[in-house]
């Protein structure tokens, strides 16, 4: 399986899973996610998928500054309905790292370890995402704005070309070349940009 290399320069994020332990999945319930655990569910890497991996990974070290994250123990709102825009995308990714779900995740083992009713969707929230802390209530708020890593031109071109169907096999190879570069910068070269992306703690 080949892939671009800067996959594997993005930070990890690791978690600690109670119900994993107890099932027997992971030694202690430790388990680490990579990038690339993330574009293979999802099938592409997008500005959309980087900006959810780092907003996750951005809020988890701000709720568990002294710890590691708890998952399960995680609730994660958003502004829009699901069907609107990247929501459902964005969701998706988080809920792979976070185990947080809307209604469809694991309902417990005799009221514990539920993953269900965890995320919500049309929240009275200004932020891109709010993630609170179930033990504490400690929440953050996180601002994605991928338009601050803008595209190459000549990626611009080569996507009408794709989207018209009149891309040739070279067309279609470096339009993609292109994409991930962009992805690249978000995830490397920017990943501490506040224009990018922010982080808010809530009182």
């Amino acid at each position: 399986m080949k892939y671009p290399e800067f996959f594997d320069e993005v930070e990890t994020i690791s978690m600690q899973d109670p119900l994993s332990n107890v099932l027997g999945a992971f030694e202690n319930g430790e388990l680490t996610f990579h990038y690339l655990d993330v574009v293979k569910a999802a099938g592409h890497s997008c500005p959309t998928v980087a900006g959810a991996y780092l907003m996750t990974l951005k809020a988890l070290k701000a709720l568990y500054p002294h710890g590691m994250p708890v998952r399960g123990d995680i609730k994660v709102a958003f502004k829009e309905p699901m069907e609107e825009g990247v929501a459902g995308v964005i969701g998706n990714v988080i809920s792979q790292i976070t185990g947080a779900t809307d209604k469809s995740g694991f309902k417990g083992l005799n009221g514990r370890f539920a993953r269900h009713s965890l995320m919500d969707f049309s929240a009275p929230i200004s932020a891109s995402a709010r993630f609170s802390r179930v033990d504490t209530g400690a929440s953050v708020d996180l601002y994605y704005n991928p338009n601050v890593v803008p595209p190459l031109p000549d990626m611009q071109t080569l996507m009408q070309k794709v989207m018209n169907a009149r891309a040739e096999p070279e067309d279609i190879k470096a339009f993609g070349i292109f994409w991930q570069e962009r992805v690249e910068r978000i995830l490397l070269d920017n990943a501490d940009n506040e224009e990018m992306i922010r982080v808010a703690v809530n009182a």
